[in-house]
């Protein structure tokens, strides 16, 4: 089995889930709430749909985040000017602040995972990884 890509990916991605998620709740924060974050942060202002669409989450779950998120101060929700049927959600100072928060928890949890791998094997294991996704996943995906 160690020489199964399929098994070994399995292994490894229960221990990061175990591992990032330890980390999360460490702080008090969810997978949802990183993705969302890191989302809006990354493509601006954008709408819950493309929110749920970008990171692959349900739309119930994109609005109970995002209500989360807002309860907290974290997300802005503004009519979007040019199509009032949805909002647009934006970063605020607070926002920025718990995303860079989280962040540094995931990537402790990063760092841990791999351990002494050297920053040239690590590249070269994300880089690796970049490219099975992208053989099975469409860009507008």
């Amino acid at each position: 089995m160690r020489q199964t890509p399929s098994w070994l990916i399995t292994q490894t991605a229960t221990l990061t889930h175990r591992l990032v998620g330890a980390a999360l709740t460490d702080i008090g924060a969810t997978r949802y709430q990183y993705a969302v974050l890191a989302a809006v942060e990354e493509f601006g202002p954008i709408s819950q749909a493309e929110i749920g669409r970008r990171c692959h989450i349900d739309r119930s779950d994109v609005v109970a985040t995002l209500n989360e998120l807002a309860g907290h101060g974290h997300v802005d929700r503004t009519q979007d000017p040019a199509d009032k049927r949805q909002n647009l959600i934006t970063l605020t100072r607070t926002g920025r602040a718990r995303l860079r928060q989280i962040t540094q928890a995931v990537d402790a949890a990063q760092t841990s995972l791999l351990g002494d791998l050297p920053e040239e094997h690590r590249t070269q294991l994300v880089g690796t990884l970049q490219r099975i996704l992208d053989h099975h996943v469409r860009p507008s995906e």
